[in-house]
């Protein structure tokens, strides 16, 4: 073995954010990024909504509305929920199985600096020739040359590059949930957030893919005169529908399970019980999971695949409501009769399950073929999609964030300021969306910038619009309560909540090496099996010794970089610009596999871990 260090290599401020590989700081970069964007498609949001909250009104005109569409459903889903969830997924998961880090800490780096620079590239479109205007499923014909502008080119390789991010991260989670729970800690003791990003995982790992390759066949249709889906020429405008469908109904369970996860984790802390049956469910997330690729064409009723297609595709949809009724019920079940704490965290945990019951019970009725007729390409499905994304997925992040911002940051967020966040945000959603279903049951069509008056839809335009300034106002006061918690003198202690899984049995926020002993595994709910033991922490399964713990890099940034300035080249035609930015990614590539990363150690002495003894 190589000689190694014995103390960290000593890097701070920028530098050290560059070149980290440790899943918390990562996890944190995830955070920053994600909300940046989501930031950016809030203000998209904002402005659609403002552009429709009378009849015939010109705030931006009908170019600029079809951009923010596009650009308002391309940045929420890639760039700013994805990422939350993998902040999440990072900070807890590793500490909810015991493990140090993440199975390939190098590669966790380069999955966040792809998804970042894929991001970017995409966002620049704004300034260099218009965003991408064909909808953010990039319907073919409207996403072909002769029918739109540059910005889909900045559409196919953004998302392209950032999606390579995703599906490493992705890989990398399923292998350090399989091979890095400590001992004891067999499946079925694994908590239901580690379970959702699992499985969630497995669902990236397959479903990625499918996109990549429609977004190569497009970017061959664009770029290089290719015509995979050019009806002129013999291409197929219904392929790139099963293309973008077999990826983007999978990803609506990517982006939803590890919200299952983080409501059953909270659900059960507040209650003071264990969760209300756990296996079923695990099953329940599994068999979602499974189902969710089976279920595409019901994106795709309307374009004539017969009625035995339709049929079949129905079914499939009306069959995952079973499973995802399992665990409503479960939640339900596990707050009765419990000692139930309304935080902010449970607050949000809680208007989750209406909420999304609500987004679950409309998406039953698109699944009827004969009924979808009339909803499919109407406000009402707006109102649908929305429920289970925002009412759901959103919720579940706040909820999320207010309940493992102290192990993150080892601050405690302000309560009162997080109820006026959850107040105001679920009556501002709730008025938003709400009206949507009747707007579209009276035949209001999606994605119209403007409107004629005297046909019944200025109320329902007039609330809606209304409800999207709570919302503002919410994500307003939960970044103020950021502020305020960064600022505030007081230290959360390792366990606020009284909480039952095994990241709450070490400091806030966690020493670098997670556990200074890998524990053992005792039971589901393991912190807690020791809290009835009668054990402040957890037992460790292993003597106190040296710690290996992987080197920080600068290649993930560098090979990053490499991309997205390709990226340029491929899409103004300069291929002197290419060479350069894939010559960076390859160079990179060859000198990480040239150069061993020797990593360093930390000594027993130098480890300080208070209730866990040699």
């Amino acid at each position: 073995m190589s000689a190694h260090a014995s103390h960290a290599p000593q890097r701070s401020g920028l530098w050290d954010w560059l070149t980290t590989v440790d899943h918390k700081k990562i996890a944190i970069l995830y955070l920053i990024a994600g909300g940046v964007f989501f930031l950016a498609g809030g203000i998209e949001a904002l402005l659609i909504r403002l552009q429709l909250i009378y009849p015939e009104l010109h705030v931006v005109g009908a170019k600029t509305f079809n951009e923010l569409i596009t650009m308002h459903g391309t940045t929420m889903i890639f760039l700013a929920v994805m990422p939350i969830i993998f902040a999440l997924m990072n900070a807890i998961v590793p500490l909810q199985i015991g493990a140090r880090d993440v199975a390939f800490p190098f590669v966790n780096a380069l999955g966040f600096w792809l998804f970042f620079f894929g991001g970017l590239l995409l966002n620049t479109s704004w300034f260099l020739g218009g965003a991408p205007d064909a909808g953010w499923t990039s319907y073919a014909t409207l996403s072909l040359n002769q029918y739109s502008g540059i910005g889909v080119d900045f559409y196919v390789l953004g998302l392209q590059i950032a999606g390579l991010g995703t599906l490493i991260g992705g890989i990398n989670f399923l292998v350090t949930i399989i091979n890095m729970r400590a001992p004891g800690m067999t499946f079925m003791r694994m908590p239901m957030f580690t379970w959702s990003a699992f499985i969630t995982s497995g669902l990236i790992l397959f479903a990625f893919p499918a996109i990549t390759v429609g977004l190569v066949l497009l970017m061959f249709d664009r770029l290089f005169g290719g015509n995979f889906f050019n009806p002129d020429a013999g291409g197929n405008i219904v392929i790139w529908e099963h293309i973008f469908w077999i990826f983007g109904h999978p990803e609506v369970y990517i982006l939803i399970l590890p919200a299952f996860g983080i409501i059953s984790d909270i659900v059960s802390t507040f209650a003071k019980k264990r969760l209300f049956g756990y296996s079923s469910m695990v099953f329940a997330t599994a068999l979602i999971g499974f189902l969710g690729f089976m279920v595409w064409a019901h994106h795709m009723f309307t374009t004539g695949l017969g009625a035995v297609a339709n049929t079949l595709f129905g079914l499939a949809t009306m069959l995952i409501a079973v499973p995802t009724g399992i665990k409503i019920f479960n939640w339900l079940f596990t707050l009765w009769g419990g000692q139930i704490r309304f935080t902010t965290a449970n607050l949000f945990a809680v208007g989750f399950i209406p909420t999304f019951t609500i987004g679950g019970m409309t998406g039953v009725m698109l699944a009827i073929p004969a009924a979808d007729y009339q909803y499919h390409d109407t406000y009402f499905v707006v109102a649908h999609f929305h429920y289970v994304i925002v009412g759901g997925l959103v919720f579940g992040l706040f909820a999320g964030l207010y309940y493992w911002w102290p192990k993150m940051f080892g601050k405690m967020m302000n309560e009162t300021l997080g109820k006026w966040n959850f107040w105001t945000f679920f009556v501002g959603f709730h008025l938003t969306f709400f009206p949507q279903h009747f707007l579209g049951l009276m035949g209001m069509p999606r994605r119209v910038f403007t409107y004629l008056p005297g046909q019944g839809l200025e109320l329902g335009n007039f609330i809606s619009t209304i409800g999207v300034f709570g919302m503002t106002i919410g994500t307003i006061l939960f970044l103020v309560n950021c502020v305020v918690t960064a600022n505030s003198k007081q230290k959360a202690p390792a366990d606020p909540w009284d909480a039952r899984t095994l990241e709450w049995a070490i400091p806030s926020p966690p020493p670098e090496y997670n556990f200074a002993q890998t524990p053992l595994v005792r039971g589901l709910d393991a912190f807690w099996v020791e809290k009835m033991a009668g054990n402040k922490s957890y037992i460790p399964a292993e003597p106190l010794g040296s710690i290996h713990m992987p080197g920080p890099s600068f290649l993930p940034f560098l090979m990053s970089v490499g991309l997205f300035i390709a990226g340029y080249g491929f899409m103004f035609h300069h291929y002197v610009t290419v060479v350069i930015g894939l010559g960076i990614t390859l160079g990179c590539m060859l000198a990480r596999s040239l150069k061993d990363d020797p990593g360093y150690h930390i000594e027993p002495e130098e480890i300080e871990e208070k209730g866990v003894k040699a």
